[in-house]
């Protein structure tokens, strides 16, 4: 079965569409955390690292906050002040002037936090009061303990909600081309999602229903400030990271979920599957439904090298595939993916360590 609006012969480096967008390529540069932005606005530094990876048919950025309350992490960019709008500015224009696509991914870190990485008056919140196991790392004291989260209030939840729609208004007039809400991983709207994380009783928790409830509200929000056809969503089914479990009835509630997204017009979901490092498998069948039942571009990823790309593209798995650590080391990767030439090992110690080492000069 063709899947609908797909071109037969796709590989890799045959354009394609994005609601409005032409992309010169079906590359997707996965987002990824690096800690670069210093006082959590993004910098010249910033802007010389997407332009270098402007090759990608579309950049997604690295997990921005809509929200004081959600820059759990060092030295993480966010997207809620005029600073940060015009440090987005100038990696934004890098990045078309080099011919590219770029998406801002709003992450809300939730109960990934702590203390010592927000700025005074912020509050670290969560569906539920349940603090995250092990430690994390902060600028000040090091490794430190994550503490437990303050229990969303409807006013919290209310305002969360508010705040993404108000970044992804903010993200556009910082020159993107559309926003991808980050519902995967552990942070805040998974949080929401997972039973692991969300013990509440109210309309926010237990059912299926009430689980995406706080999912399906930041998309629709954000598509009434920006319109749907700018945003996507990525997810992480089966996911394990930050202290998520799946349960029994995972399956239904994604599926639930895209039915949800697809009354709301986005653009495009993006499958999160990490089982090429280590983490639970999400099954071929859920992948196949959610592809079979969402309406918008399925982006692939997990562990893709050009031979198994182009080989799921052709069976019409997905419509885009994403690259995420080969991005961090190899600035020219569609460039190489095409040659087939040799990619550059990256050097795992300087992923989250201040300036260029390992960051702008490979």
């Amino acid at each position: 079965m063709t899947h609908k609006g797909t071109d037969m012969t796709a590989t890799l480096f045959t354009p394609t569409t994005l609601g409005k967008l032409q992309l010169k390529n079906r590359v997707v540069m996965a987002p990824l955390t690096r800690s670069r932005a210093t006082d959590n606005v993004p910098n010249a530094l910033l802007e010389t690292y997407y332009k270098q990876r402007a090759g990608a048919g579309l950049i997604i950025t690295e997990g921005t906050s809509p929200s004081a309350n959600g820059l759990g992490y060092a030295r993480i960019p966010g997207m809620f002040s005029d600073a940060q709008v015009a440090g987005w500015k100038r990696v934004n224009d890098g990045v078309h002037a080099a011919g590219g696509k770029i998406f801002v991914q709003l992450m809300h870190t939730g109960r990934v936090s702590h203390p010592a990485n927000m700025a005074a008056g912020s509050k670290i919140v969560a569906p539920s009061a349940v603090a995250l196991a092990g430690d994390m790392w902060t600028d000040t004291n090091g490794m430190q303990p994550h503490p437990v989260p303050n229990e969303m209030t409807e006013e919290d939840i209310t305002t969360a909600i508010a705040e993404y729609a108000n970044a992804s208004k903010r993200a556009i007039e910082a020159g993107f081309d559309g926003v991808e809400l980050h519902a995967a991983n552990g942070y805040l709207i998974d949080q929401f999602l997972n039973t692991a994380t969300n013990l509440r009783t109210d309309q926010w928790g237990g059912s299926v229903e009430n689980r995406i409830r706080f999912a399906v509200e930041v998309a629709k929000a954000s598509a009434a400030a920006i319109g749907a056809e700018r945003i996507g969503m990525r997810i992480s089914p089966y996911g394990a990271f930050n202290g998520t479990a799946p349960d029994a009835k995972m399956d239904a509630l994604y599926l639930r979920l895209v039915e949800e997204l697809n009354a709301i017009g986005l653009v495009y979901i993006h499958v999160v599957d990490h089982s090429s490092m280590g983490a639970p498998e999400v099954s071929a069948e859920l992948k196949a439904k959610i592809r079979a039942n969402f309406k918008g571009k399925y982006i692939l990823s997990g562990g893709y090298d050009a031979a198994r790309a182009n080989a799921d593209l052709d069976s019409q798995k997905g419509d885009l595939v994403s690259f995420g650590r080969p991005f961090i080391s190899n600035p020219d990767l569609v460039a190489k993916l095409q040659s087939g030439a040799a990619l550059t090992a990256p050097d795992f110690s300087t992923f989250y360590t201040p300036g260029e080492k390992g960051y702008t000069d490979y």
